[in-house]
């Protein structure tokens, strides 16, 4: 790995994932970093191909120019983790620039600025112990002095290079970048400097240089210009918005990415234009094929997604129990002798395809009380963040064996297939609404 006279994508919580790094490599980048990932989370988790919950997914066309940043304070911890993911990543970042609450009282990010002999440590455990480049990214401090006395410190560990944030921990986005202290950096130290913080500086490929320049940097790293036109990296010039959104539409599509996830980085490109009609109906989507549906690709992704089933590739929909790790906290309201008598089939409930008058729950509720049955009645089994509910109704059981991530969407998916197994609701719809895949 290479940190000279690199165009970077910048870590991004929530941006960062597969797709947006795939984008962005396809555009131009010349590294990519992953969103900072927690290392007890990697310590909690199972690597698998292609499977469900994902913390850190990857892919061959990335290996080379993916830096994995990790959120730590504890070098034990840190370098268990590197060690799992050391043959899948091409370097290791050390997250000293996160300014949020949730870093600070972890101990993480801007909080080891303040202990620089715990981040040497950090970073001096990896540096010994890994056969890949380990790098840092820190925020300024209040002069350019201490700075630059931070940053040997951390230079001393052997790390390969550092990026700099322009900011201190507590200013933000809306404040000027102090370009002076990281050309001082830069100016004194032996490695590469990564600038970062000039997204207000930079809105074309051409300003990069520019800003390369201000701060007397290796490197620079992109961030919010970046999230808002992943074609920033182009030479040739930024491409239109839904250019943007179909080419990363495509990516979420191949690599199964969630619709959570993937509906967060769309809605920071279009930013202001989520208020449009179509904006509108983009926030009301749900599922992956929705979203895509927008900008004319819904039937590739249905296509991709019925493949993967074929395949056998697990995604979202293999979700249950049995694959949480570590072992399963106690279960509530769980007994797997009340499925053995119950219908069961794979429905999940998607809420933008039903209005407050239309819920399977209100339908159930409404067709029994017109025909003259006891109400339905709802259990619900909650393992973890999963949910699960056996409808009883006129003395039978139905259930999806599709778990749910509350007890709401589990209900209504139980009253769907209820409402199949009466006749209420087709097949056909229920493949048509998505909620069946074939």
């Amino acid at each position: 790995m290479n940190y000279e006279n690199k165009i970077i994508l910048a870590p991004m919580v929530r941006i960062g994932t597969l797709p947006m790094r795939l984008l962005a490599l396809k555009y131009g980048a010349d590294i990519v970093y992953t969103e900072e990932l927690i290392d007890w989370k990697f310590l909690r988790s199972k690597r698998r191909f292609n499977d469900g919950t994902i913390v850190f997914r990857t892919c061959e066309e990335e290996k080379k120019k993916v830096v994995l940043q990790l959120g730590t304070c504890d070098e034990a911890r840190a370098l268990k983790v590197a060690k799992l993911v050391e043959h899948d990543v091409a370097a290791i970042d050390i997250n000293m620039g996160c300014p949020k609450e949730f870093s600070i009282k972890g101990g993480m990010g801007v909080a080891l600025l303040s202990k620089p002999d715990k981040a040497y440590q950090i970073l001096k455990t990896l540096v010994d112990n890994l056969s890949i480049p380990v790098t840092c990214k820190i925020r300024i401090l209040k002069t350019p002095e201490a700075t630059l006395e931070l940053v040997n410190k951390l230079v001393s560990s052997g790390i390969k290079a550092i990026a700099v944030h322009g900011r201190t921990k507590d200013e933000r986005p809306q404040h000027a970048v102090h370009t002076d202290i990281i050309h001082y950096v830069a100016d004194n130290i032996s490695i590469p400097v990564i600038a970062n913080g000039g997204s207000k500086e930079i809105e074309k490929h051409s300003d990069v240089a520019i800003f390369k320049e201000m701060t007397g940097s290796s490197s620079v790293m992109l961030a919010r210009a970046a999230e808002w036109n992943c074609s920033i990296f182009r030479k040739e010039g930024l491409l239109p918005m839904d250019t943007v959104i179909k080419d990363y539409l495509k990516l979420a599509v191949d690599y199964d990415n969630s619709p959570s996830n993937t509906k967060y980085c769309i809605q920071n490109i279009l930013r202001d234009l989520q208020e449009t009609p179509r904006g509108r109906q983009f926030l009301e989507s749900q599922t992956l094929e929705q979203i895509c549906s927008i900008w004319d690709l819904g039937g590739y992704c249905l296509e991709k997604q019925s493949q993967f089933q074929k395949m056998g590739i697990q995604g979202r929909w293999q979700v249950c129990p049995k694959q949480l790790e570590p072992p399963q906290k106690k279960a509530k309201h769980y007994n797997e002798e009340d499925l053995c008598d119950a219908i069961q089939m794979k429905v999940s409930f998607i809420r933008a395809n039903f209005n407050d008058l239309n819920l399977p729950k209100s339908r159930l509720h409404a067709w029994a009380g017109k025909n003259g049955y006891s109400l339905p009645k709802y259990n619900t089994q909650h393992i973890e963040k999963l949910f699960r509910t056996i409808v009883t109704f006129n003395e039978k059981k139905y259930t999806s064996t599709f778990w749910e991530k509350n007890k709401k969407f589990a209900e209504q998916g139980a009253a769907l297939v209820c409402l199949h197994h009466l006749g209420i609701v087709s097949e056909d719809e229920l493949i048509k609404t998505g909620s069946i895949i074939k």
